[in-house]
Protein backbone atom coordinates (compact mmCIF):
# COMPACT_ATOMS: atom_id res chain seq x y z
CA UNK A 1 0.00 0.00 0.00
CA UNK A 2 0.99 3.55 -0.80
CA UNK A 3 1.82 6.31 1.31
CA UNK A 4 -0.50 8.45 0.24
CA UNK A 5 -3.20 5.74 0.42
CA UNK A 6 -2.73 4.83 4.17
CA UNK A 7 -4.68 7.71 5.17
CA UNK A 8 -7.98 6.90 3.77
CA UNK A 9 -6.92 3.32 4.58
CA UNK A 10 -7.48 4.23 8.40
CA UNK A 11 -10.63 6.25 7.71
CA UNK A 12 -12.64 2.99 6.01
CA UNK A 13 -11.03 1.02 9.07
CA UNK A 14 -8.85 -1.17 7.50
CA UNK A 15 -5.83 -1.74 9.23
CA UNK A 16 -2.19 -1.07 8.13
CA UNK A 17 0.91 -2.96 8.91
CA UNK A 18 4.29 -2.15 8.37
CA UNK A 19 5.85 -4.58 5.49
CA UNK A 20 8.83 -6.13 7.50
CA UNK A 21 11.62 -8.01 5.09
CA UNK A 22 11.72 -11.60 5.26
CA UNK A 23 15.04 -12.16 7.36
CA UNK A 24 13.90 -9.69 9.49
CA UNK A 25 10.91 -11.54 10.74
CA UNK A 26 11.58 -14.07 14.13
CA UNK A 27 11.71 -17.75 13.00
CA UNK A 28 11.05 -20.94 14.65
CA UNK A 29 12.03 -24.21 14.47
CA UNK A 30 12.04 -27.20 16.70
CA UNK A 31 11.93 -24.71 19.67
CA UNK A 32 14.94 -22.50 18.82
CA UNK A 33 14.35 -19.14 16.81
CA UNK A 34 16.47 -16.51 15.32
CA UNK A 35 18.83 -14.25 17.43
CA UNK A 36 18.31 -16.49 20.57
CA UNK A 37 21.63 -17.61 21.86
CA UNK A 38 22.10 -21.61 21.90
CA UNK A 39 24.37 -23.81 23.35
CA UNK A 40 26.31 -26.27 20.51
CA UNK A 41 28.24 -28.81 22.77
CA UNK A 42 32.10 -28.91 20.53
CA UNK A 43 31.86 -24.80 20.28
CA UNK A 44 30.22 -23.20 23.50
CA UNK A 45 27.51 -20.36 22.91
CA UNK A 46 26.50 -19.03 19.76
CA UNK A 47 23.77 -17.11 18.26
CA UNK A 48 20.99 -18.36 15.70
CA UNK A 49 21.02 -15.29 13.24
CA UNK A 50 18.77 -17.09 10.65
CA UNK A 51 16.85 -20.17 9.12
CA UNK A 52 17.69 -20.77 5.51
CA UNK A 53 17.53 -23.66 3.11
CA UNK A 54 19.83 -25.58 0.70
CA UNK A 55 19.69 -27.43 -1.49
CA UNK A 56 22.29 -30.33 -1.57
CA UNK A 57 22.22 -32.95 -4.25
CA UNK A 58 18.44 -32.22 -5.64
CA UNK A 59 17.38 -32.13 -1.70
CA UNK A 60 15.99 -29.18 -0.17
CA UNK A 61 17.84 -28.72 3.20
CA UNK A 62 16.67 -26.51 6.12
CA UNK A 63 20.06 -25.22 8.03
CA UNK A 64 20.08 -23.34 11.65
CA UNK A 65 22.74 -20.62 10.93
CA UNK A 66 24.54 -19.77 14.20
CA UNK A 67 27.25 -17.49 14.68
CA UNK A 68 30.24 -17.53 17.28
CA UNK A 69 31.41 -13.93 17.32
CA UNK A 70 34.70 -14.67 19.79
CA UNK A 71 35.71 -17.23 17.26
CA UNK A 72 34.90 -15.49 14.43
CA UNK A 73 33.25 -18.76 13.00
CA UNK A 74 29.64 -19.50 11.42
CA UNK A 75 28.46 -22.99 11.79
CA UNK A 76 25.00 -24.31 9.73
CA UNK A 77 23.38 -27.38 11.34
CA UNK A 78 20.43 -28.70 9.64
CA UNK A 79 17.08 -28.10 12.03
CA UNK A 80 16.38 -31.52 12.15
CA UNK A 81 19.34 -32.76 13.99
CA UNK A 82 19.49 -30.43 16.77
CA UNK A 83 18.53 -32.56 18.78
CA UNK A 84 21.28 -35.56 17.74
CA UNK A 85 23.70 -33.03 17.34
CA UNK A 86 23.28 -32.06 21.44
CA UNK A 87 22.30 -28.33 20.82
CA UNK A 88 20.51 -26.99 23.54
CA UNK A 89 18.98 -23.33 25.22
CA UNK A 90 20.69 -21.72 27.40
CA UNK A 91 20.73 -23.08 30.97
CA UNK A 92 18.18 -21.78 33.57
CA UNK A 93 18.93 -20.08 36.91
CA UNK A 94 18.59 -23.41 38.66
CA UNK A 95 21.28 -24.94 36.68
CA UNK A 96 23.37 -22.07 36.91
CA UNK A 97 23.11 -21.95 40.46
CA UNK A 98 24.16 -25.55 40.79
CA UNK A 99 27.20 -24.88 38.78
CA UNK A 100 28.50 -22.27 40.99
CA UNK A 101 27.57 -23.84 44.13
CA UNK A 102 29.92 -26.78 42.42
CA UNK A 103 33.23 -24.84 41.83
CA UNK A 104 32.77 -24.50 45.75
CA UNK A 105 33.17 -28.07 46.01
CA UNK A 106 36.12 -30.35 47.09
CA UNK A 107 38.52 -30.90 43.72
CA UNK A 108 38.06 -34.52 42.35
CA UNK A 109 41.08 -35.88 40.98
CA UNK A 110 41.44 -39.33 40.42
CA UNK A 111 44.82 -41.59 40.85
CA UNK A 112 45.02 -41.62 36.79
CA UNK A 113 47.79 -41.28 34.40
CA UNK A 114 47.49 -37.77 33.61
CA UNK A 115 46.54 -38.53 29.99
CA UNK A 116 43.10 -40.23 30.65
CA UNK A 117 42.64 -37.74 32.68
CA UNK A 118 43.19 -35.01 30.17
CA UNK A 119 40.41 -37.28 27.86
CA UNK A 120 38.34 -37.22 30.49
CA UNK A 121 37.93 -33.32 31.20
CA UNK A 122 38.24 -32.37 27.26
CA UNK A 123 35.23 -34.49 26.72
CA UNK A 124 33.13 -32.92 29.79
CA UNK A 125 34.17 -29.67 27.82
CA UNK A 126 32.88 -30.90 25.05
CA UNK A 127 29.43 -32.70 26.38
CA UNK A 128 27.96 -28.78 26.51
CA UNK A 129 26.53 -30.14 29.87
CA UNK A 130 27.47 -26.31 31.92
CA UNK A 131 27.84 -28.70 35.45
CA UNK A 132 30.56 -30.88 34.16
CA UNK A 133 32.15 -28.01 32.97
CA UNK A 134 32.13 -26.45 36.18
CA UNK A 135 33.72 -29.78 37.74
CA UNK A 136 36.42 -29.29 35.15
CA UNK A 137 36.48 -25.33 36.50
CA UNK A 138 36.57 -27.21 39.85
CA UNK A 139 38.84 -29.73 39.81
CA UNK A 140 42.00 -27.89 37.48
CA UNK A 141 41.73 -24.79 39.68
CA UNK A 142 45.14 -23.33 41.67
CA UNK A 143 44.85 -20.77 44.23
CA UNK A 144 48.36 -18.63 44.55
CA UNK A 145 48.97 -20.90 47.63
CA UNK A 146 49.10 -24.12 45.36
CA UNK A 147 51.77 -25.73 43.16
CA UNK A 148 51.53 -24.24 39.19
CA UNK A 149 49.26 -26.09 36.56
CA UNK A 150 50.97 -27.46 33.47
CA UNK A 151 50.73 -26.51 30.24
CA UNK A 152 48.31 -28.92 29.68
CA UNK A 153 46.38 -28.55 32.50
CA UNK A 154 46.51 -24.59 32.34
CA UNK A 155 45.03 -25.42 28.32
CA UNK A 156 42.22 -27.30 29.78
CA UNK A 157 41.24 -24.98 32.78
CA UNK A 158 41.48 -21.83 30.62
CA UNK A 159 39.14 -23.85 27.98
CA UNK A 160 36.58 -24.76 30.73
CA UNK A 161 36.67 -21.25 32.01
CA UNK A 162 35.69 -19.95 28.58
CA UNK A 163 32.38 -22.04 28.31
CA UNK A 164 31.70 -21.73 31.64
CA UNK A 165 32.18 -18.04 31.57
CA UNK A 166 30.71 -17.67 28.11
CA UNK A 167 27.10 -19.88 29.00
CA UNK A 168 26.73 -17.33 32.39
CA UNK A 169 27.45 -14.43 30.45
CA UNK A 170 24.60 -14.95 27.95
CA UNK A 171 22.06 -16.45 30.57
CA UNK A 172 22.46 -14.28 32.97
CA UNK A 173 22.38 -11.28 30.77
CA UNK A 174 25.69 -9.50 31.96
CA UNK A 175 29.21 -8.68 30.63
CA UNK A 176 31.72 -11.51 30.26
CA UNK A 177 33.91 -10.27 33.18
CA UNK A 178 31.25 -9.69 35.33
CA UNK A 179 30.61 -13.99 34.87
CA UNK A 180 34.69 -14.52 35.33
CA UNK A 181 34.23 -12.41 38.49
CA UNK A 182 31.29 -14.27 39.72
CA UNK A 183 33.12 -17.77 38.84
CA UNK A 184 36.46 -16.66 40.75
CA UNK A 185 34.85 -15.43 43.92
CA UNK A 186 32.83 -18.93 43.89
CA UNK A 187 36.14 -20.64 43.42
CA UNK A 188 37.89 -18.70 46.19
CA UNK A 189 35.05 -19.22 48.63
CA UNK A 190 35.17 -22.73 47.67
CA UNK A 191 38.84 -22.94 48.90
CA UNK A 192 38.35 -20.50 51.83
CA UNK A 193 36.54 -23.60 52.94
CA UNK A 194 38.49 -26.30 52.54
CA UNK A 195 41.21 -24.22 54.64
CA UNK A 196 39.07 -23.96 57.14
CA UNK A 197 38.06 -27.90 57.43
CA UNK A 198 41.32 -28.58 56.94
CA UNK A 199 42.74 -26.65 59.90
CA UNK A 200 39.81 -28.03 62.09
CA UNK A 201 40.73 -31.52 61.36
CA UNK A 202 44.77 -30.73 62.16
CA UNK A 203 43.76 -29.07 65.37
CA UNK A 204 40.96 -31.92 66.59
CA UNK A 205 44.04 -34.08 67.73
CA UNK A 206 45.68 -31.34 69.69
CA UNK A 207 42.14 -30.61 71.97
CA UNK A 208 42.18 -34.62 72.76
CA UNK A 209 45.54 -34.91 73.96
CA UNK A 210 45.02 -31.29 75.82
CA UNK A 211 42.19 -33.17 77.13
Amino acid sequence: MTREAQPMARLLGWEVRKSMPENKKCQQRFGFKTNEYVVYPTHGVGRIVAIEEQEIAGCKLELFVITFEKDKMTLRVPTSKTQSAGMRKLSDDAVVTRALETLKGRARVKRTMWSRRAQEYEAKINSGDLIAIAEVVRDLYRSDSQPEQSYSERQLYEAALDRMARELSAAQDVDESIALQRVAEALARGGRMQRKAEEIVVQAPAREEAA
